[in-house]
């Protein structure tokens, strides 16, 4: 098949440098999308990894929040029942001191009438 002086099998050489240089570069960007490809694979796995840790430490701090507030709310619970109890003691003392006299006055007012 060679027309025109062998035109048409340099034509075919051309044709066929096209379809192999076409063939390279497709092979050169399916390897870049390859590349792309894993490289957004492992960026993802490290935001997850980043996200996992972001919640392990946001958790591990509001525990840390709350075991301290529990301890202030216990040791201002506690400092109020003794506060309660000193108040109740010193009623029941002045209650005693005075039970006498308060028990003459009611009696002194109901014998009265």
């Amino acid at each position: 098949m060679v027309c025109n002086g062998g035109n048409m099998e340099e034509e075919r050489t051309l044709l066929q440098q096209i379809r192999d240089k076409e063939q390279e570069f497709s092979q050169k960007i399916e390897l870049v999308k390859q590349e792309t490809d894993a490289q957004i694979a492992a960026v993802r796995a490290e935001r997850e990894k980043t996200l996992l840790n972001a919640e392990r430490t946001g958790k591990d701090a509001a525990e840390e929040l709350l075991r301290e507030e529990k301890q202030k709310t216990e040791t201002e619970i506690e400092h109020m029942k003794k506060i309660a109890f000193a108040g109740t003691e010193a009623a029941r003392l002045k209650g005693e001191r005075n039970l006498r006299a308060a028990t003459e006055k009611i009696v002194s007012y109901v014998v009265m009438e």
